[in-house]
Order: C-alpha cells, then structure tokens, then sequence
C-alpha cells in the first residue's frame, strides 16, 4: 500500500469519526459527500468548492426571481389595452404593497428586516450569521412588491437573498467567521452577478459595501460565485429581461464638458433622492396607523402616481430601453400627455416630473410595507437625468449632443450618488451596455457625484443611524472591532459589596478576606460609593487610623458611572476622559451591577484582533 493510499485511508476514517461531531447522522447524500470533499481538500480549495456552489445557487435564486417579475409585467403591459392597463396600474401597485405586508406579518411572523444596511447589521453584530428564513422570504415578497408595480428594485432583495445563503451553506458545514463572511459576500455577489449579466459588477459590490472594514485575502470565491452567478443568468435568461443597453455612440473627448456638468447634476439629483427617501421613512414612521394601514395608504399613493405616470410602475428598465432606443414617443404614448401632443417641450417637462417622483414612489414603496431596493430606481432615474439634460442641451442650441452616452452614463452617476457605490456603477454601466470605451466619462460623472455626496454625508443615509450606533462595520477598523464588544460580556460580577450601613468590624472582615481593590458601598442595592484598598491601606496598621475605619469616611463618590445599555465606545470615551481603571456599572434605576476594567476591554479587544487578523 503506498502512501497515497494510506494517506486516503486515514482521511476517511477521520470522516467516519466525524459524523457524530458533526451530527451527520440525518444528514441528506449530498451533505455527506460535501463534508467528505471538506475532510480530503484544503481549506483554500474547499472554499472554491463551496463558491462555485453558493454561486450557482444564487444565480438560480435569481433567475427565478427576475423571471417571474418579467412575465407579471409583461402580461399587465404588453397583453392589455391602455385602457384596461389604467385599471391595472391602479389596483396592482396597491395590491403589492399590502400582500407584502400581509405576507410579512401572518406567514413570516414580522420578520421585515430588508435591504443592505440589514446584511452589514449580520456581519457585525451577529458572526455573519443570517437567518434562513432569508433564503426565500426576500424573493416572496420582492417578487409580490415588484412583480405587481412596487416602484422599486430586485437587485437588493437578489443581494440579500445570496447573502443568505452563504452563510447557510458556511453555518451547515461549520466554517468560522471569516469563512462564512466570506461566503456571505459570495452569494450576495453571485446574486448582484445573475440580475445584471456583470460578474465584476458583483464583486465590487461586495468590496465597496459588504465587506467594508472587513480584512479579507481570500478573494477567489467571490471571483468563482460572480462567475457562476452571471453564468446561470447568461444561459438561462433572455436578453429582454437582463438590464442590457446596446444603443450608444464612441467616446469623444470633445464632449467632456457635457460629462462635468452631468456629474453635478446627478450628484444634486442623489441628494436631493436620499433626502426625499429620509423624510418618507419618518412620515411614515411617524403615521398612528398600524402596518396594514400604512400599507393601504401608501400603496393607494403609489398607484395614484402609477396611472398618472406609468413609467414608475415596477423597476422602470424597459423605459431606459426605450429612450435609449429612441422610442420616447412609444413611452409618452402610454401615458396621459399623448393628450397633449408630441412636442420637444412636452418630453422634457414629461421626463423631468417623472424623475422628480420616482424618488418619491420607490420610497413610498419601500417604507410603506413593499420590499424592494434603491438599485432600479436610482438607475432609471440616473437614465432620465442624462435624458433630460441631453434634451435641454438640444433645445438651447448645442450641437452634438451624445444623448446616448449621456443616458448612459448619468444611470452610473445617479447610482453613485445614492448607493455610495461608485466602482460598482462604473462597471455595472460598462459590462451592461458594453462601454467600455465609456469608461473614462463613467468615472468622471460617477466621481464627481459620489464626491457631492460624500460632502453632503460621509456615511450612506441609508446606513447612517446604525454606524452612528456602531452596529455596522465603517473604514475605522479599530472601531469595527470596538463595536463586536458586548457590554454584559465585559461586566466582572464577581465583585466585593458592603452596605452603607455595615459596621466598622463588619467592614474589617470584608478587608481581610476580600481580594479585591475596589469594593462597592450600596443602598437597598443601588450604589452610593466605592471604596477603594489604597485609601484603606495607611488606616491598617495603626489604632488612630483603624478608629477611621468607617465606611462614611472611606465611600466615595464614582467619578463616573456605566449604564447597562451604553455601548463600548461610550465606555472608552469614560476611561479616556476620567483615567480611571474600573467603572461601576449600573441600572437604569440606579441599582448596581458589577464593575467594568480597562484591562478586560483591552484583553477581549486583543483577542479579537487575533481571531480577525490572518
């Protein structure tokens, strides 16, 4: 028996021993086989294994989705008579939102958390652990929101969507943290890869949003699920239901002007879309109406919109087709301004009011109960920009108006804006419409918008709330790690107490058995005090001194007290600012809990750093 063959011996007897730990005993066959491969392959080559998987997978996932939106709205607008189509754009965008709702509250038990800003919330604050009820309730409800109008996008739920599903594969076959990380970013890649038909897409979105502040030098899985997920979406969907562009014209570095201030356009059109966004949320937030009825007011809002302007309803990419296409007339055609009559000046106007709400109508979509993401109708909105501004340029004059490119390439701009995701929008334009001769206006208008926003907010309002919480990872790596520390984590109750009205022996006896420095002075449990073994130490050895071993002249005051709910860096912010070693921890009532150390923060801190570095 040579040595290869021992070697293939030993391993599966490892296996064998393996099943009980593993709890492979009910395992399905193909879970058997993948923790054999896990058992004979290295690490590196076990995670190409398992990106390959995940990729495909969420490539799969959707495919599913984008197809079944894809056949609802082709029904309601290429099967039905404009006329009948009114009735549709007003019951279905209303049904949408409130089946959402519906479905959210009876069949997944409230369980909404949605979008980007709940992923990051996982990896930071929950091991990149994700729900697998994650693993279909995104396409369910993306697919009733966006299938029957919603105003909003699937990229995000498709995002989601992946991302659980990596780190379900990653928690089945007891990978760690950085490993199911990893995997998470892969699926929510794969699942960016398969709706856009844009593998490089797909991995800047993971590098610019999901992994941000995550130290990572495992990058082929991303590559290999970005590429089975483009894959899976190039065989199996038609080319009418991806987001592809052919219609554009060359670079002309004579048109550079026209990029620069197409660049500050979309960067005010960004703005001016999270601004709206923001005050949506809180009008809603602040409604006195239970779920249902939030749903039922904005979904009536939404198909309002919807009949008066029927290029909001669903995600908008056949209108951006069409434009560029330069079918505009065929757009208008569906809407109530074929009334009016076909002029330069009624297209702008019509273009213009469009691109105002539907900055309006995805937020309403998305607060109001939908489920669905800002990817779609940044873009449509980004096309619309470039459109109008091309139209504007026209009608004042200027000759040789890429208006094209400028569609185009203001879908990239917006998106920069909104998302904070500039490489993403600037390969997503370029793999989408094959531009990459585009890429140097692509970079100026992404750039220059997403540099207005960043002026505006360093942080994605989107993201904002939950990284002033410290409860989603930023670029300030140190902080990251701050932010996995859980306060009851560090709390050291294993602690010395005396009541305030203990005796001088009493006190005594706590001194000479206690191993403590710090010992809390109490009040029907609620702190008044602390004493401290340096104050207590010149008193021991003498009788004048032992005569002022009273717990009135040793108690004093904490500089400054820990609440229960504060977070980490609250409490370094306390260490800094006081110089003090040891915190008392308290209640919101006042009763004390334990003491915090400055030691054991930088202990748990340093551990951290070992298990997230390498």
């Amino acid at each position: 028996m040579n040595r290869n063959s021992i070697k293939k011996f030993y391993n599966f007897l490892k296996f064998r021993r393996s099943f009980t730990r593993y709890g492979l005993e009910k395992a399905r066959s193909y879970e058997i086989v993948l923790f054999w491969l896990k058992s004979v392959l290295n690490r590196n080559q076990f995670l190409i294994l398992s990106g390959i998987l995940v990729g495909i997978t969420c490539g799969l996932a959707g495919v599913v989705l984008k197809s079944l939106v894809h056949y609802i709205h082709y029904v309601i607008t290429d099967k039905v008579h404009f006329e009948r189509q009114i009735l549709f754009y007003l019951l279905f965008p209303f049904l949408g939102i409130v089946l959402t709702t519906l479905v959210v509250l009876f069949v997944f038990r409230g369980q909404d958390r949605k979008g980007i800003a709940a992923i990051l919330y996982e990896i930071a604050q929950n091991s990149s652990i994700v729900s697998s009820v994650k693993m279909y309730s995104q396409i369910v409800q993306s697919a009733i929101t966006v299938g029957l109008g919603g105003s909003a996008g699937l990229e995000s739920p498709i995002a989601v969507t992946g991302a659980a599903i990596g780190s379900n594969f990653a928690q089945t076959y007891k990978l760690d943290y950085r490993e199911r990380t990893l995997l998470l970013a892969a699926g929510a890649t794969a699942g960016i890869a398969s709706a856009f038909n844009a593998p490089i897409a797909g991995m800047m979105f993971a590098f610019e949003i999901l992994l941000t502040g995550v130290v990572f030098s495992d990058f082929l899985p991303l590559v290999v699920a970005a590429v089975c997920g483009s894959l899976v979406s190039k065989v199996l969907l038609k080319e009418s239901v991806l987001f592809q562009f052919s219609s554009r014209a060359a670079f002309d570095y004579h048109n550079i002007p026209f990029y620069l201030l197409l660049g500050v356009l979309c960067g005010l059109y960004g703005r001016y879309y999270v601004l709206i966004a923001k005050y949506v949320d809180q009008w809603f937030h602040h409604l006195k109406f239970g779920r249902i009825q939030k749903a039922a007011i904005g979904g009536a809002i939404l198909s309002v919109l919807c009949v008066l302007y029927p290029p909001l309803f669903g995600e908008g990419y056949d209108t951006i087709k069409a434009i560029t296409n330069g079918q505009i007339q065929e757009v208008i055609a569906n809407s109530f301004f074929r009334f009016i009559g076909y002029h330069e000046w009624v297209v702008i106007v019509f273009v213009a009011v469009i691109c105002l709400l539907k900055a309006f109508s995805a937020s309403i979509t998305i607060f109001a109960g939908g489920n669905g993401g800002n990817f779609a109708p940044s873009l449509f909105a980004g096309g619309l920009v470039g459109y109008a501004f091309a139209l504007v340029c026209e009608q004042l004059g200027v000759a040789h108006v890429p208006e094209s490119n400028l569609v185009i390439v203001g879908m990239a701009g917006v998106m920069s804006g909104v998302l904070y995701a500039p490489l993403t929008a600037i390969f997503l334009i370029a793999e989408s419409t094959s531009g990459y001769d585009l890429f140097i206006p692509l970079m100026m208008v992404s750039v220059i918008s997403f540099s207005m926003a960043k002026w505006f907010s360093s942080v994605s309002p989107d993201l904002e709330n939950l990284a002033r919480q410290g409860k989603i990872f930023t670029r300030e790596h140190d902080r990251n790690l701050l932010s996995l520390l859980h306060v009851p984590d560090l709390i050291d109750k294993d602690i010395q107490v005396v009541e305030a009205s203990a005796s001088r022996e009493e006190l005594a006896e706590l001194l000479r058995t206690g191993r403590r420095n710090m010992i809390a002075v109490v009040e029907e449990k609620k702190m008044i005090g602390i004493i401290s073994m340096d104050d207590v130490r010149p008193l021991l050895f003498s009788d004048a001194g032992y005569r002022l071993l009273e717990i009135s002249n040793l108690a004093k005051p904490p500089a400054v007290t820990v609440n229960e709910f504060d977070n980490v860096f609250t409490i370094v912010k306390k260490f800094d600012e006081t110089g003090a070693w040891n915190l008392p921890v308290v209640k919101t009532d006042g009763e004390f809990v334990g003491f915090i150390s400055k030691s054991g923060v930088l202990d748990r801190y340093r551990q951290l750093l070992r298990s997230h570095s390498g």
